[in-house]
């Protein structure tokens, strides 16, 4: 039930995203790598290993194992996540290091839920259980239906309708 109400209020704000107001807050830290961190960055693609520890000791984030972007000049790792999305920064030659946080808020965390960006798999397997779990139930009560439609008349036009309604809408509305 958890998870249908869910999708079912996230659906309806997704579908009205416009009307909400956002109010997204951003966090800024900096940091200097100590001098024997900044010579172990090589351009491995994830952060040697005492970096990414400082570096997640400093800001309280896990970046251990993220790709990294490297060029001549810094080190780049997206860090996106769930109603909001971060990033950081690594200077290759003065070591500075900039963290940057933006927070969408509770209801974009929602909304990000529902289409499940940056969740990670254990909530996309969540998201397709929950999805053949509902299309069983819809399958089954479908089953139902046939099993009593001989003593309710008005069964199957009233399933035809709720079948043809949503086509009917997409044919005419949706340009």
């Amino acid at each position: 039930m958890g998870g249908l109400l869910l999708f079912s209020i996230t659906g309806f704000t997704l579908n009205h995203a416009a009307e909400i107001e956002a109010h997204p807050v951003v966090t800024t830290r900096q940091a200097v790598l100590a001098p024997d961190l900044l010579a172990a960055l090589k351009d491995d693609v994830p952060l040697p290993g005492p970096v990414a520890e400082a570096l997640a000791a400093a800001f309280g984030i896990d970046i251990a194992g993220r790709e990294a972007e490297w060029t001549a000049d810094e080190v780049y790792l997206a860090l996106p996540r769930p109603g909001g999305d971060a990033w950081l920064t690594i200077d290759r030659v003065s070591g500075g290091v900039v963290y940057e946080r933006t927070d969408r808020g509770w209801l974009s965390y929602l909304n990000d839920l529902h289409k499940g960006r940056n969740t990670g798999p254990a909530w996309l397997w969540f998201i397709d259980l929950f999805a053949a779990a509902s299309a069983i139930f819809a399958l089954t009560g479908l089953g139902l239906l046939g099993l009593y439609a001989t003593s309710r008349r008005a069964t199957w036009p009233l399933v035809g309708a709720g079948a043809a309604l949503p086509v009917l809408l997409l044919l005419l509305f949706a340009h």
